[in-house]
């Protein structure tokens, strides 16, 4: 709840509130945050300038590791149920038009034979397209329904720090009238524009709007063309027009097969792009190429490629995430993906710091932790650009009187050049699997900060293939926890994700590590359960856990509320005393507290939403 008071001055309406966490921007990283803090009992407002969520399909592809994030939070159903299924969301094509020859059909998104494999033993979660209008209100909508507090049409103006919290100054943008929140944190996730970002003169490095593109939103059944080839990404390499830094026109699938964006890009240093409807209309036929069909056009506009990021996420009492310090184009389909994981990590510490259990060392683990993901994903989706350049030489002829025609027409030449340039497209096209089927580049952080022990032997992790491209199953420190399926006592297949997470931390050893849950019910703490696995409650039937766990049947792990594995115990032991003192001082180290009779006792984790798992397994 929103505590406040309200007054007259002036014939003015003033408002002073309170609340434990104020969020500025409803996005993806705003809301994630939100639901985050709601699940844990925490009071948080939220503030848009906006009237309502993103309305236009910005974002859309959204991984496995996103999808991890919305089961943890308990909307994976919601967002499944408007989202565009993984099996539609695969072939992607470069073609002469939607209608016209194809020149390449690539298996995209872990849906080809050789790597759906990787992504089912990855993840108990596929993945999803789902744009962000509809994303978006499911994030919000949740954590409305379980506390979250909100206002839209609002304004963030300015804040002041102190000790002990953060005075937020806002304006109501219906009426002109402004007041203030005190809030113990703030989160700045207002967007690529951040004024919040600003505000707290966080370093940003990088180029903004460094090239341009036109992304028309349209309405036309293109089922003919496309239901026998499911694919959300079609490139268009056409002879009757040029398509700025990547060289290829798009049609995007909105909704399949009815609604569509066409794209394409512009040169900056020429201004404007001409986007008369004539223009634009004549642009969507070329990429169609099918004269019959005249599209219904919703909506124009322009927008530019970053390549920015800070460098520092956080400032005393304010934190920032989501495109406010990670600003980049969506290539590789890393956006959206990356914001959510900003507000889950975000999300957890600030209600453990809310409720007194943990120390500032830990929100500051937020920046060291999230920076360098931020840092890697505005590289990638920039470098994906770049890396059309080889598929673009080979749909080229330089010096040619119509270079590209030419291309086309070389693509299926029986001769010399022919046989040379369908040899450089497979090796193109080998390039561009670092955008399309980067499963390591999705999965594989590794976080190093004070809320994650390294193992004391030091040895750094072996690669055993390459890690862009394949994720990495691991119980290392710093890693979120491998996933196993397991099955619970009513014989039902759960995940080692799901026994795990959910706002509390999490001690998993075998049976023989019956130690650790000794030591475990010793600490009684509010925030701390126990899985054993190969218990009635979490049996390793498959023995999946085993060839994964990286650890002793007695050993032990301490499993973060994001699921990331925050420290691990290799052997184990059977000295009681031992495993309370490690454990003890493994929670304090993490938390940044002095001792654990400093957590208050008063406020306890109610288990639901836990897929039926007690505190004690």
């Amino acid at each position: 709840m929103l505590a406040g008071s309200r007054r007259d001055r002036d014939g003015l309406a003033e408002m002073t509130l309170e609340t434990d966490v104020l969020i500025i921007g409803a996005g993806p990283t705003g809301s994630t945050t939100a639901l985050a803090l709601a699940n844990a009992g925490v009071r948080c407002h939220l503030v848009s300038r906006s009237n309502w969520m993103a309305d236009s399909p910005r974002a859309h592809i959204t991984n496995q590791r996103a999808n991890e994030v919305f089961r943890d939070l308990g909307i994976a159903e919601d967002v499944a149920r408007y989202a565009s299924p993984w099996e539609l969301m695969g072939d992607t094509t470069f073609t002469t038009s939607l209608a016209g020859p194809e020149l390449i059909r690539m298996r995209t998104w872990g849906t080809g034979d050789d790597r759906r494999g990787d992504y089912l033993r990855a993840s108990p979660c596929g993945m999803v397209d789902i744009i962000q209008p509809l994303l978006e209100p499911i994030l919000f909508q949740k954590a409305a329904e379980r506390g979250a507090t909100f206002a839209f049409n609002t304004e963030y103006l300015s804040h002041e720090q102190d000790a002990d919290g953060v005075t937020a100054t806002l304006r109501d943008r219906l009426d002109q009238r402004e007041y203030t929140i005190r809030a113990r944190y703030m989160v700045g996730a207002d967007g690529a524009r951040s004024s919040v970002v600003e505000h707290l003169g966080l370093p940003i490095e990088g180029q903004m709007a460094r090239a341009g593109t036109v992304y028309t939103i349209f309405n036309a059944d293109l089922s003919r063309y496309s239901k026998h080839r499911p694919s959300i990404l079609n490139w268009i390499v056409t002879p009757d027009a040029s398509f700025g830094e990547i060289g290829m026109g798009l049609l995007r699938a909105v909704r399949p097969w009815t609604q569509w964006i066409a794209g394409w890009g512009f040169d900056i240093n020429k201004g404007d792009p001409d986007l008369s409807e004539s223009n634009v209309r004549e642009k969507i036929k070329i990429l169609i190429g099918d004269p019959a069909i005249e599209p219904d056009i919703v909506r124009t506009s322009v927008w530019y490629i970053n390549q920015a990021y800070a460098t520092q996420y956080s400032k005393g009492r304010v934190f920032c995430g989501g495109d406010a310090v990670h600003r980049h184009p969506p290539s590789s389909g890393l956006g959206n993906n990356t914001c959510v994981q900003d507000g889950h990590n975000l999300g957890w510490k600030l209600a453990y710091a809310v409720k007194g259990w943990a120390g500032p060392k830990l929100l500051e683990s937020y920046s060291n932790e999230r920076m360098p993901v931020g840092r890697q994903v505005v590289r990638r989706a920039n470098q994906s650009r770049l890396d059309y350049a080889p598929l673009n030489a080979c749909f080229r002829v330089q010096g040619a009187e119509n270079p590209v025609a030419a291309g086309i027409a070389r693509f299926s030449d029986p001769g010399p050049e022919g046989v040379a340039v369908r040899k450089a497209a497979q090796a193109a096209l080998d390039l561009k699997q670092t955008e399309y089927n980067a499963q390591g580049v999705e999965m594989n952080q590794r976080y190093e900060s004070s809320a994650v022990i390294p193992d004391h032997d030091g040895e750094p992790e072996r690669w055993r293939r390459d890690r862009d491209l394949h994720h990495q199953p691991t119980t290392r420190p710093g890693a979120k926890i491998a996933h196993a399926w397991l099955v619970n006592k009513e014989g039902m297949r759960v995940s080692t994700l799901d026994v795990t997470g959910k706002g509390l931390f999490t001690v998993v050893t075998g049976l023989a590590g019956t130690v650790w849950r000794d030591a475990a019910r010793r600490l009684d703490l509010p925030f701390l359960r126990m899985v054993v696995t190969g218990s009635p409650e979490a049996q390793d039937l498959y023995w999946e856990w085993q060839r994964l766990r990286e650890i002793e049947e007695a050993g032990a792990l301490l499993v973060r509320p994001d699921g990331v594995v925050a420290w691990r115990d290799k052997v184990g032991t059977s000295d009681f005393g031992a495993a309370l003192e490690k454990l003890s001082v493994a929670i304090c180290t993490v938390l940044d507290l002095p001792n654990l009779s400093a957590i208050p006792r008063d406020k306890q984790v109610e288990p639901s939403g836990l897929g039926g798992a007690p505190l004690f397994a």
